[in-house]
């Protein structure tokens, strides 16, 4: 214990001994300009810059024991939780759930200090998962918070596949097992009612049943499509007269008719950056790299290269976010005597290295669209709030802290490329992949050939693209009996595209 603990809070020794503290505090273990107070109040619970920290030294008093400034070094627990587990013998769980819910909610940490403000929604949920990151899960628990418990809990129902119902049952025995669980919650959606402003949160938009419009901003409140009048909501059985007059006061609760999920993407790309070794990863594809000519990252593909010409800006900050967006049905009742399609829209993230963007881990679920039908060109509808998203990210950007080297930056993303099946890519690009102009490369100039037995078309001049002096470009027998002088078509030019698509209208919906 260093002995300026045992000065007066008055005295000059006291005074000097904290000064000399946070010259050591601040030199090894800031993150940006703060660090966890370590005063008898806060406990190494909140993070503040150094001026609060002094004060709250001279007012509140240090405990004694507790003054190493070591206790958010990389891979550790809080000094208090490492004292907690000396004492009692238990293993180190590394939940660090303080720093998590600072993390989550630091801008609110540094604004509100308890000095006399009067804290806002925001300030209020942070200071309720303090609260419930302090409290024990049953008396006498040391292992394990209540808010710890919850989050586990909810991840193993997640990554196990638990119905809501199964996981109520599973918490209404551990309140029977346990002898005073009176911190268990009742019922999983109570437990998430508890962790949801920890920000593993997901929005739910209404949507028209004929693939219109999305029930959104404007349209929030509407009650009917604009497009084709049908109404919001599901149509509900007609109720006996006699039972609706015997029940006046029944509330009538609207099912919407269809639900769009969707999963906000810029607290999830906060949080990547919150962690310092994943912060780290995603540099990986500009400091760590081997650039030397091959292929073995989309940062070694021409349009990655191309991309970074076209925007020097963008690509001079390695923090910047590349995406791929990929989509594609699913039933989700696991039978094929089931006609259902769902369409999950999910982006990956390209900045992180090969062996790890395409683990399901870092897969992010963007959006969820319902069924039962595919939404075909409709899906444009059903894009709108990642379209949304992607483009106030590209042009704003996004305060983002990184926890690798402790600075905020502004982050920018750039979605840079799609991926999907013919079918699907019909729907994402707007290009129909049937009938007379199905090739999205050779547009007017396909060779398209009906079949009218069959009613189906075929695709034959791929010889087109051989070299000039290939043999099978003169080998007349082995194809359709004519020699192929033609050399492959243009790709259109931005400019044509604009052209062609200036006075087109989309018109969306079933009807």
């Amino acid at each position: 214990m260093s002995s300026w603990t045992n000065f007066l809070q008055s005295s000059n020794e006291y005074e000097k001994g904290v000064e000399d503290y946070l010259d050591k505090s601040f030199s090894t273990q800031a993150i940006g300009d703060q660090i966890t107070c370590p005063c008898k109040v806060c406990y190494h619970r909140f993070w503040h810059r150094r001026e609060t920290i002094f004060n709250h030294l001279i007012a509140n008093g240090i405990e004694p024991g507790i003054e190493g400034w070591h206790c958010y070094e990389k891979g550790m627990s809080s000094t208090s939780n490492t004292k907690r587990n000396v004492e009692d013998n238990t293993p180190d769980m590394h939940d660090d759930i303080e720093r998590l819910i600072y993390d989550v909610h630091r801008d609110v940490a540094e604004r509100y200090e308890g000095v006399g403000d009067e804290p806002n929604d925001e300030a209020k949920k942070f200071y309720k998962l303090v609260e419930d990151g302090k409290q024990e899960l049953y008396p006498g628990c040391k292992k394990i918070s209540k808010l710890s418990f919850l989050i586990r809990f909810y991840l193993l129902k997640c990554t196990h596949g638990l119905t809501n119902v199964s996981t109520s049952d599973i918490l209404d025995f551990i309140r029977e097992a346990l002898p005073d669980a009176s911190n268990v919650p009742n019922s999983f959606n109570e437990a998430k009612k508890l962790i949801k402003d920890l920000g593993l949160h997901y929005d739910k938009i209404d949507a028209c049943r004929n693939d219109c419009m999305l029930y959104w901003k404007e349209h929030e409140a509407a009650t009917s499509c604009h497009v084709c009048h049908a109404s919001r909501w599901k149509e509900r059985e007609t109720e006996n007269q006699d039972d609706i007059s015997n029940q006046p006061s029944k509330k009538v609760h609207n099912v919407p008719a269809k639900v769009l999920w969707h999963f906000p993407l810029k607290p999830r790309l906060q949080r990547l950056y919150m962690c310092s070794e994943t912060a780290e990863l995603l540099k990986w594809h500009d400091e760590e790299r081997d650039k030397d000519e091959l292929l073995r990252h989309p940062a070694d593909g021409e349009a990655w290269k191309e991309f970074d010409l076209k925007y020097p800006n963008f690509a001079k900050e390695a923090r910047n976010v590349r995406l791929g967006l990929a989509s594609d049905r699913f039933n989700p009742f696991r039978t094929m005597s089931t006609q259902h399609s769902t369409w999950p829209v999910v982006l990956i993230n390209y900045n992180l290295p090969p062996w790890l963007c395409m683990k399901q881990e870092f897969l992010m679920l963007s959006l969820l669209i319902p069924g039962p039908t595919s939404p075909g060109n409709d899906i444009d509808v059903y894009l709108q709030p990642l379209v949304e998203e992607l483009k106030d990210l590209w042009e704003y950007g996004l305060d983002t802290y990184d926890a690798e080297k402790r600075q905020t930056f502004k982050m920018h993303v750039a979605l840079q490329s799609t991926t999907s099946d013919f079918p699907g890519y019909a729907m994402l690009s707007g290009w129909s992949t049937k009938g007379k102009f199905a090739c999205p490369y050779c547009h007017y100039e396909t060779d398209h050939h009906h079949l009218s037995n069959s009613n189906k078309s075929c695709y034959c001049a791929h010889r087109r693209w051989l070299d000039e002096n290939h043999p099978w470009r003169h080998d007349m027998e082995s194809f359709n009996g004519e020699k192929e002088e033609r050399t492959s078509p243009d790709p259109l030019t931005w400019t044509q595209i604009s052209s062609l698509l200036e006075n087109w209208e989309n018109k969306f919906g079933k009807l």
